[in-house]
């Protein structure tokens, strides 16, 4: 999570969370100038701070397998940033509530002028959140080539990307699939076999397989 995303999660300003984390109050780290958070780490300093009768509730998504959707899985012939982001973009047409391609472009772009989605391990997870959207939406796409201008945390050209839409007030489930995609992707052998599937429907099959031994 980013300073951005952890302070809107808790409500607070960013200032709010770069004192907490700077004091070694909210557990995080520099990446470079850059602080970086896990949401584990958040959430059980979050629930630390409340009384233990109150529980925040992020059960609706406890497996990525119904946000799997064949026809927003993508292998993808290009290998610029700006091309790749376009063409994730477009699998995201016809989601409910949004006005139009327009909107997601301007919202995934505006994110990754603030901070490259890139989290390493040849892995990015682009994402933002419309007004009008009401549930989370994912998109998956694998390069047949390295996208070397995808900036990264580790330097590694990204190949495999998780697009994620969601809505505006979706702040606690939001987070929650971000960690999920991202504990998915880290998994032994999962990396390695998206990258060697050929296809479209052999991306499908290994996230699916891959999500049923979670």
């Amino acid at each position: 999570m980013t300073l951005e995303e952890v302070a809107e999660f808790l409500r607070v300003s960013e200032r709010t969370v770069a004192d907490w984390a700077g004091r070694g109050e909210l557990p995080g780290g520099k990446i470079g100038t850059t602080w970086r958070f896990r949401y584990s780490d958040v959430e059980d300093w979050l629930n630390s701070k409340l009384s233990p009768r109150i529980k925040k509730d992020i059960s609706t998504y406890e497996s990525l397998k119904p946000l799997i959707v064949s026809s927003r899985v993508v292998k993808i012939d290009a290998d610029k940033k700006a091309d790749v982001l376009n063409k994730m973009i477009d699998l995201f047409d016809g989601i409910p509530g949004v006005n139009s391609r327009a909107e997601i472009a301007n919202a995934i772009f505006d994110r990754e002028e603030i901070m490259s989605t890139g989290i390493g391990l040849s892995i990015a997870i682009p994402h933002c959140r419309l007004n009008g959207v009401r549930d989370i939406h994912i998109a998956v796409g694998v390069t047949a080539k390295p996208v070397v201008d995808y900036a990264s945390i580790d330097d590694r050209p990204v190949r495999i990307i998780v697009m994620i839409l969601a809505g505006r007030n979706q702040h606690t489930e939001y987070i929650k699939v971000l960690s999920m995609v991202s504990k998915f992707l880290k998994k032994e052998g999962v990396i390695g076999k998206l990258l060697d599937a050929g296809s479209q429907e052999e991306i499908v099959s290994v996230l699916l397989t891959e999500e049923n031994h979670a």
